[in-house]
């Protein structure tokens, strides 16, 4: 099997390119620079050219708040970006493999998200992602579609680097205590991953560690596992104002995916835990 990966320096794709040199999987890789999702031409030759029998699309614009004045960037890659993939995978008879967000529900529900409920996203990150959705749908037969939630792996672009850099030149730190969703390791991702690609399955499925927090409970238990002694304080969300409205309950649940595998995903505070270890 060949792989295709784009956004090749983002937290997922790097975690990929460790296992697949760990693995010796044939693959290339390709970031932003040399492969831009969103010029239609140079996805559809370079595809045509590698002819991968796997396209793993780790290329988004995630700045949730920025896209609510830049959404013409959110959408040309979260979703005209997606469209050139499927197309591009459907002329070479492909796999596409995407990845998508929990930003897609609105936190009206009580309980777990499953992939039966309708999508409402409340900002443009959301809908630009949600939209790629569709056209893959549209488009393709032969896809995996993943709804990820508080990915966080090696880079800069997530949650917990944030923290520590705060933690650097704050003493007292503002979190959320009325956020949740589901905290969810890039390692995790790869793993299910590969084992739903192994077992051929397709469609849309959420791909979460198991259980939930607050971003308030992900800070705390992150501190006491890298000994880090700074005061968290537990604020709400609405106190920092942000452009981008975002849910204050996304947690999804994995059972599908689970189920279909026959595994149990650990859960996120014991994925944490190993991962710091």
């Amino acid at each position: 099997m060949k792989f295709l990966i784009t956004g090749a320096r983002g937290q997922l794709a790097r975690e990929f390119i460790s296992y697949f040199q760990e693995k010796g999987y044939g693959f290339a890789a390709f970031p932003k620079d040399e492969l831009d999702v969103s010029d239609f031409e140079k996805v559809y030759q370079t595809i045509k050219e590698i002819k991968p029998d796997i396209i793993i699309n780790c290329s988004a614009y995630n700045q949730v708040d920025l896209a609510e004045k830049e959404k013409h960037l959110a959408y040309k890659v979260n979703t005209i970006g997606v469209y050139n993939l499927a197309i591009s995978a459907r002329e070479i008879k492909a796999k596409l493999v995407h990845y998508s967000t929990d930003y897609v529900f609105d936190g009206t529900k009580t309980g777990f998200y499953t992939e039966e409920d309708q999508p409402n996203p409340l900002n443009e990150y959301g809908k630009s992602k949600l939209f790629g959705e569709f056209f893959i749908q549209e488009v393709l037969e032969n896809y995996l579609i993943f709804r990820v939630s508080w990915v966080y792996g090696k880079g800069t672009q997530n949650f917990l680097y944030k923290l520590e850099e705060w933690a650097k030149k704050q003493e007292v730190l503002k979190i959320a205590v009325d956020e949740f969703s589901v905290p969810t390791s890039t390692r995790t991702i790869v793993e299910v991953t590969l084992k739903a690609l192994d077992e051929g399955l397709t469609g849309l499925s959420h791909l979460t560690n198991s259980g939930y927090a607050s971003r308030y409970e992900w800070a705390k238990e992150y501190f006491k596992l890298k000994g880090i002694n700074k005061l968290i304080y537990p604020a709400l969300q609405a106190d920092f104002n942000l452009p981008a409205k975002r849910p204050k309950w996304s947690v999804m649940s994995n059972e599908k995916i689970s189920k279909a595998l026959g595994i149990t995903i650990r859960d996120w505070r014991e994925e944490l835990k190993s991962l710091i270890r």
